[in-house]
């Protein structure tokens, strides 16, 4: 007998400004279709069984609690990278200067 838990999947949209809000979640075949057209939009995907079933919990329309954040931010700065995005107004601060730290003979 194979008691598998079902598959579930969640997606956000986040526009840069508000909280990201829930878009879409579901089980199995619905949790799949959302993957599928997440690959079909080359949306990055990221896997975390708990998080899916704390955001599962939530209503469509939702935006995410204040508790998320962080962990949130984190996750959708990773996509944000990965597709060579950033946020408007960011600006990656200049590499310090190299220095000779080569110690000086006496």
């Amino acid at each position: 007998m194979n008691e598998r838990a079902p598959r579930q999947a969640i997606a956000l949209r986040y526009d840069g400004q508000k909280a990201p809000i829930l878009t879409a979640k579901g089980d199995d075949e619905l949790a799949e279709a959302i993957l599928a057209m997440a690959r079909e939009y080359e949306v990055p995907v990221y896997e975390n069984a708990e998080l899916v079933k704390m955001l599962a919990r939530m209503e469509l329309g939702d935006s995410i609690p204040h508790e998320l954040y962080l962990t949130i931010a984190e996750i959708i700065a990773f996509a944000w990278h990965l597709q060579g995005k950033t946020p408007s107004g960011f600006e990656l601060a200049p590499a310090p200067a190299e220095r000779d730290i080569t110690p000086k003979a006496l």
